[in-house]
């Protein structure tokens, strides 16, 4: 279905000739491109949504500063890029990432790669979800009881998160860590705080793929050489749904439960959901998606 020939089962490279669309800038985008192309296809950029630090800046130094003085017992953090947004106030600060957090105050965040992440800027993580990697998963492990909690993250996060702890007894605080844009951010705004190690959007060295236009994607799309486009978040969903719907023949690839359903609500045939937000999982989810059909035809 628009490939040359979909790969067997064991085959090394396993995406032989797909044409794969990354909806991420190229910084962003490295180890994934890289992951690819080891696997025999073909990556294509197109950066849909950037992130800029927060507007009221303020709001958040008071909450770190009161994280600090210990205000709160846990701090949650939902996303790599909210990492990102609080390494990023340290180096301004001319402090470690882990030197914001108190050793008294609990960690959790929504999954192993994010706790990868974490730890490996020195920040311990007490909670995360093994099973369901999403803000559902957390809120199903997280313990009940009395507690503060400091809840850093985007401006356009869902709800459901704090309002998941709080049933369970929690006191929560919400601030806007960082704001999902469209490609590009404003040059004095973007998040630019490298990371210690991260889980393939934001490590390993560049590697160069093409990057199409909005409307290249989609005369692409419409002639059925793109064969598969990722998504990583519900505002990605949101972004590829704007800018290249309809799809077609090209499969939908959701990078967690949370944007697989952002795509289903828009209309959006998931074609497969990897389970893990790294190169490899997101292999995985395609080698399931280009085995099945290559078994079928």
């Amino acid at each position: 279905m628009g490939r040359h020939s979909a790969a067997k089962p064991g085959e090394a490279r396993a995406l032989e000739g797909a044409r794969i669309l990354i909806t991420r800038s190229p910084d962003r985008a490295a180890s994934l491109v890289a992951a690819l192309k080891e696997a025999g296809a073909e990556p294509l950029l197109l950066p849909l949504i950037d992130f800029e630090r927060a507007r009221d800046q303020h709001s958040l130094e008071v909450a770190l500063d009161a994280l600090r003085a210990g205000a709160f017992a846990w701090l949650v953090v939902s996303s790599i890029t909210t990492v990102r947004a609080l390494k990023e106030l340290a180096t301004e600060r001319r402090v470690e990432l882990r030197d914001l957090i108190p050793e008294t105050v609990r960690v959790a965040t929504i999954g192993p790669s994010s706790r990868r992440v974490l730890e490996a800027e020195g920040v311990a993580v007490d909670l995360a979800p093994e099973d369901v990697q999403s803000a559902a998963g957390l809120v199903a492990v997280w313990p009940s009881g009395t507690a503060t909690v400091l809840l850093p993250q985007a401006d356009i996060a869902d709800s459901a998160l704090a309002a998941g702890i709080s049933a369970k007894g929690a006191e929560v605080q919400v601030v806007t860590a960082y704001h999902t844009v469209d490609y590009p951010a404003d040059p004095a705004r973007r998040l630019t705080a490298a990371l210690v190690a991260a889980n393939g959007w934001q490590a390993g060295e560049l590697n160069e793929a093409p990057e199409l236009t909005p409307a290249a994607a989609r005369g692409d799309i419409s002639s059925g050489r793109l064969h598969a486009v990722v998504a990583a978040s519900p505002s990605a969903a949101r972004r590829i749904h704007e800018s290249l719907a309809p799809l077609r023949e090209c499969r939908f690839i959701a990078i967690g439960r949370s944007t697989a359903a952002e795509a289903a609500a828009l209309g959006l045939p998931v074609a497969a959901t990897a389970k893990e937000p790294t190169p490899a999982g997101i292999v995985t989810a395609l080698r399931t998606v280009f085995d099945t059909e290559g078994n079928e035809s």
